[in-house]
């Protein structure tokens, strides 16, 4: 079985956006399945690959406003060949998680404070997924499965409302 190859951003950035897009669409559909099977921990990390890949198309659409914060070079190497590619489309490619809250401060002046605020519970549901539930909140500010999936419904459903498809399948799980 042959897989598409993902293109990369700087060589094709509507491309790119447009599989981030599905790719966020599907991980999307998947946490709410999680979800609905009661695999909190799952849907969780779905919830979170859903989010980063969201955000990753919205940093194609704002490369600029990123491109003076990572303004640098880096050579990649395949094989023999070597191409330079900036250090911007680098962070959109890969979209780092330690890089996440960054990106979303700066992409939050132009897309609105909700992206910054759904990083941020990104964030925390990627920790749950690591740690699990924490009662004591040491590790986490996710206390139970029941709060967790709530936070996953409110980041999913952000998405949700963009394809009359997941809207549905969102309103039969979340609400």
């Amino acid at each position: 079985m042959e897989f598409p190859v993902l293109a990369k951003p700087w060589r094709d950035p509507g491309r790119y956006r447009e599989a981030r897009m599905r790719e966020a669409e599907i991980e999307c559909r998947l946490a709410l399945e999680f979800l609905s099977e009661g695999l909190v921990r799952n849907a969780a990390g779905k919830a979170f690959q859903c989010w980063k890949a969201y955000l990753a198309a919205l940093a194609v659409e704002g490369r600029d406003m990123l491109k003076a914060r990572f303004p640098g070079v880096v050579r990649l190497r395949k094989g023999e060949e070597v191409e330079e590619v900036e250090d911007v489309d680098v962070v959109i490619a890969v979209m780092p998680t330690t890089r996440m809250a960054e990106v979303a401060a700066l992409l939050s002046r132009r897309f609105g404070e909700e992206v910054l605020k759904n990083t941020f519970l990104a964030l925390e549901l990627h920790r749950y997924q690591y740690n699990g539930p924490d009662p004591e909140a040491v590790i986490s500010n996710v206390p139970d499965d029941s709060t967790a999936a709530r936070l996953i419904c409110v980041l999913t459903g952000y998405l949700a409302m963009r394809s009359e498809d997941l809207k549905k399948i969102y309103v039969n799980i979340c609400k």
